[in-house]
């Protein structure tokens, strides 16, 4: 696979395979049921989600122990998180950069989580665009928000931590409408998160 930046190449190596051990746990997959039952609150007629960035899989579980009927779609960048997404036969999970266009059928609902926050602002357009026109209805996007871009270290890394208002990108750049908002605190006391705001946002 070519890639066009550094931070593709950090994700799809070592680090982003140390990154599943990080973050595959039972309380985490519990936290996120309880955030998609917040996320979807004010969603209708969803039947088909895909997830940009889905490492192994954790949202994609989540939303089909919320709805069953769901189908689901991921993308990841990582071979051996495509493996272990794989796994747990919920979703068709397809191995690639999302920088690359994605041309497959639309769905109801894009997103990310935790995913724009670590792609190289110069390519941020391309991710944007695949969240925008591979959507038939709703985007969603939960990331550290920041009103103006900053870049942040990353666990002693550099130009791999990118915050800004990326909901407030896609309003303006694409004449979304946002739906939905909300924050989840890392010290909430049933259901933690890594203080993430989240946009529901609307073709």
């Amino acid at each position: 696979m070519e890639y066009k930046t550094e931070q593709e190449i950090f994700w799809a190596g070592k680090f982003g395979e140390k990154y599943i051990d990080r973050n595959n746990s039972d309380q985490l997959l519990n936290s996120k049921v309880a955030l998609w039952s917040q996320m979807l609150r004010s969603a209708n007629n969803i039947k088909t989600i895909r997830e940009l960035g889905c490492n192994i899989g954790l949202n994609l579980v989540a939303l089909k122990r919320l709805q069953p009927s769901l189908n689901l779609f991921g993308h990841e960048i990582n071979e051996e998180a495509v493996k272990q997404a794989n796994n747990f036969h919920v979703a068709k999970i397809t191995h690639g950069s999302i920088l690359d266009k994605i041309d497959e059928e639309n769905v109801d609902l894009t997103f990310t989580s935790g995913v724009l926050i670590h792609i190289n602002p110069d390519y941020l357009k391309n991710v944007y665009e695949n969240l925008v026109f591979g959507s038939k209805r709703y985007i969603l996007v939960a990331e550290y928000f920041n009103p103006t871009p900053v870049q942040n270290d990353y666990r002693g890394n550099s130009d791999k931590l990118f915050k800004r208002d990326f909901a407030g990108d896609l309003i303006d750049g694409y004449g979304l409408s946002l739906i939905d908002y909300g924050f989840v605190y890392s010290r909430d006391n049933w259901s933690p998160q890594d203080n993430v705001t989240w946009f529901l946002l609307e073709k």
